[in-house]
């Protein structure tokens, strides 16, 4: 599409005023590897500056919305060696991913049309309105890799749920199921699956139509203090993600997942 990069794992499609942002590796439930997290940092920096755009559906193919960090990559080394690297989880893009996200003017709508996991689920809370189908689950299983929540949940969840209530779901990893994640304020509003899609298209038309400068400025006033928590936390939870990327515990974790396997953590 004009006036964005040829993106591989990302569908971009403009209906109107709306664009559509599809991540499209349907076949790992569309974890984020170093290809798709970099293309959403381009993906945001773009949206960011398109003028012909006033809403943003942010949205995953097939069962799942976004399964988090790919853990498989992980396994292979092909992310913890860049986490074990000084500043390497700032030049690889982390930062940048969140901080573009919160950049975006337009108001920015997350359609969970599944799970939203790990890093899935820092991107779906960073939009401005949740929208889930009832099968979807939201959490933030880092700790369960042997990882420190550290590339935006510590920033979010809090601001959304409270201090204990997203330390028991931070520490845990346990998922949320959508029902539940709408009672206590995870997501806005939760449908059938087979009208998640329409729901969407609804309020992304309302958005899109609307006054859009009030719209947008509205955003920026709410997000002056999800900015402050960002500036403060964000740094260093991701160095701490850094340092746990480097235990033996996110190693066997690592391992495990891919022999199917539970862990065995020893606290190193």
């Amino acid at each position: 599409m004009e006036g964005y990069p040829q993106f591989e794992s990302i569908l971009v499609e403009r209906h109107d005023r709306i664009l559509t942002c599809t991540l499209n590796r349907p076949q790992s439930l569309n974890a984020v590897d170093d290809r798709l997290h970099h293309e959403l940092e381009e993906l945001f920096a773009a949206i960011a500056v398109d003028e012909e755009t006033d809403a943003v559906v942010l949205t995953g193919a097939g069962r799942a919305f976004c399964a988090g960090g790919d853990v498989k990559g992980m396994a292979r080394g092909e992310l913890s060696t860049a986490r074990q690297r000084p500043g390497g989880l700032f030049t690889r893009g982390a930062v940048r991913l969140i901080r573009n996200l919160l950049s975006v003017p337009q108001p920015m709508i997350a359609s969970l049309n599944g799970d939203a996991i790990g890093l899935g689920a820092t991107i779906a809370l960073l939009c401005d309105v949740v929208l889930a189908a009832e099968h979807a689950r939201i959490g933030d299983p880092h700790v369960k890799v042997g990882l420190v929540a550290g590339d935006g949940g510590a920033v979010i969840w809090p601001l959304l749920v409270g201090a204990n209530r997203a330390k028991e779901y931070l520490m845990t990893g346990d998922l949320v199921a959508a029902s539940e994640a709408e009672r206590i304020g995870l997501v806005n509003h939760v449908y059938p699956a087979d009208q998640l899609e329409a729901a969407t298209r609804e309020l992304a038309a309302r958005l899109a139509n609307g006054a859009t400068a009030a719209i947008r400025w509205t955003k920026q006033s709410v997000n002056k203090a999800l900015w402050d928590r960002m500036n403060l936390i964000l740094d260093t939870s991701l160095v701490l993600e850094g340092l746990s990327a480097a235990t033996d515990d996110h190693h066997e974790a690592a391992r495990a997942f891919t022999e199917r396997r539970p862990p065995k953590f020893t606290g190193y």
